[in-house]
């Protein structure tokens, strides 16, 4: 099983003056100690259950650009972009631009967006749920088709596009999509019909192993409706849950999680916590035992 580091918080000790070291450094111990995938949040304002708006918040690509730059081995993305912040055309150009200055390490991680706070804080257009995911499905969809040899025009329902030119193309042809997410009926099917990788929430316990195990289930039956190959699709997940803490216990959970099928878990460092201690000691004790599983 292979780790992801997903750094949602800047509220670190003393984050005013060593917000961007500290950054640095984590990304580098990550990407030296085995760390497979390396996320950042797609917020404009903190959540409010990590300390609300007058918490620092990077944003994402941004980040994302800069990372590229200070590491050379570890996968990139978003987790998970919101749809409704970029235009698919851009977007799918912003993507692009970070998977060729990487050199193939870009993954468009994505979903319908939800914080309904910072789009009417900074005056972004909240449309309905319903609205959001035909957002979603139309970016995805517009995403393939620039990273195709199809420059052609695209015009959906929400979307016009008349030239779909994306020039350079991604380092590999088309950079991987990952859907965040766990709702049954569109969410996953989503993943089922157009994206390389799911991310779905995961923590200690039978209740929480159960609730991933059925959303699997959900998944393979998208899967089978539509006659894609479920087994190809990358199955990661956000570990709410403390790893460093009892090392035996995370690595026997992670045993139950990859026989469901997940490949890759997500850790997260907790608010106020200086990051790099905390990636040190994922690499020094964790990584090396969880590839074994």
């Amino acid at each position: 099983m292979d780790l992801g580091l997903h750094y949602f918080t800047f509220t670190h000790p003393e984050w005013e003056t060593t917000l961007t070291d500290r950054f640095t450094e984590t990304a580098r111990i990550a990407d030296e100690g085995g760390v497979n995938l390396l996320t950042v949040m797609d917020h404009w304002f903190q959540m409010l259950q990590a300390g609300g708006p007058h918490e620092p918040m990077l944003e994402g690509y941004s980040a994302l650009a800069y990372l590229a730059g200070v590491t050379r081995n570890v996968r990139l993305s978003l987790l998970v972009t919101g749809v409704t912040y970029r235009h698919p055309g851009l977007l799918a150009k912003t993507v692009s631009t970070l998977d060729v200055l990487s050199r193939g390490r870009a993954m468009l991680g994505i979903g319908a967006a939800w914080y309904d706070r910072e789009h009417a804080g900074l005056g972004v257009p909240f449309p309905s749920t319903g609205e959001r995911f035909e957002r979603l499905e139309e970016t995805l969809q517009i995403c393939r088709q620039m990273w195709s040899d199809n420059d052609g025009a695209y015009h959906g329902k929400r979307y016009q596009l008349e030239e779909t030119i994306n020039l350079p193309q991604p380092a590999r042809g088309a950079v991987p999509i990952l859907i965040g997410g766990g709702g049954e009926k569109k969410t996953l099917r989503l993943v089922a019909q157009y994206a390389q990788a799911c991310n779905l929430f995961g923590g200690a316990g039978e209740e929480a192993r159960e609730g991933v195990r059925h959303k699997l289930e959900v998944l393979r039956g998208h899967c089978e409706t539509l006659g894609t190959d479920y087994d190809a699709i990358e199955k990661t997940m956000l570990y709410q849950g403390d790893a460093a803490g009892d090392v035996d216990v995370f690595l026997t959970e992670m045993e139950q999680y990859k026989a469901l099928g997940i490949t890759l878990v997500g850790l997260m460092p907790t608010r106020y916590e200086n990051p790099v201690p905390w990636a040190t000691s994922l690499a020094e004790s964790v990584i090396p035992r969880l590839r074994q599983i």
